[in-house]
């Protein structure tokens, strides 16, 4: 196609540039990924958990910066020495203790509960004591992806975990990593923070709500007795 004028070579090459961000979209919202975010909060976001149906991801909750992760062989994650690996905070504790009694309180049913091998997810997994925890490598630590197939093999495992339906009325719960969930979903969250996800007929999956772990106890409230 020949092009007669600057103004229409310019047109041209903007109308490329918009096709090309248009099917950059498309391919990200197929094959497991998350679809546009939708808004459940407050006491709707409870009745819906309370329903079952969704995958709720929450990043283990504080640590201590102050340490940091020396991984030199596989399974050197599951250290709980803080001079080998990074691990929770006294205050993360406390966050990963209240979370769950929030969950038991709200009548939250969950049937799974699966935790990346690091010391640090088990140990948020289990003081939350939703229910019995097992190792999950789906949703591993993204700097220890070279012993899983690499980086794309763990995101594409994350996001076909967070697609799959859980079962009939009742939730799974996910602890694991801020670097899976933001390479395999819409969003980054916070130590501690849960990201409820709803899985769909598609293979796809929805963002849905997000909860600090200070917003457990505001549910609570609006939750009443």
């Amino acid at each position: 196609m020949a092009l007669s004028n600057g103004w229409e070579r310019a047109s041209f090459i903007r109308l490329l540039a918009v096709s090309a961000l248009l099917l950059v979209c498309l391919l990200t919202t197929v094959g497991g990924h998350a679809a546009q975010p939708s808004s459940l909060d407050g006491k709707a976001l409870v009745e819906a958990l309370r329903a079952g149906g969704y995958n709720i991801y929450f990043r283990h909750v504080a640590t201590n910066w102050s340490q940091s992760d020396d991984v030199r062989e596989r399974d050197d994650w599951l250290d709980c020495d803080p001079a080998r690996m990074r691990q929770l905070s006294d205050a993360g504790r406390a966050d990963a203790i209240a979370i769950g009694d929030a969950m038991r309180r709200l009548e939250i049913p969950v049937f799974e509960v699966l935790a990346s091998p690091y010391c640090r997810t088990q140990e948020t997994a289990r003081l939350m004591a939703v229910g019995p925890v097992a190792a999950s490598v789906d949703v591993m630590n993204l700097r220890a992806a070279q012993y899983f197939g690499g980086r794309a093999a763990i995101v594409a495992s994350a996001r076909q975990l967070l697609a799959s339906t859980p079962q009939f009325g009742s939730n799974r719960v996910i602890v694991a990593h801020g670097n899976v969930a933001r390479e395999a979903t819409p969003a980054y969250p916070g130590e501690g923070e849960g990201l409820v996800f709803k899985p769909g007929d598609d293979g796809n999956f929805t963002l849905v709500g997000r909860i600090s772990p200070e917003q457990w106890a505001r549910l609570l409230e609006l939750a009443g007795p």
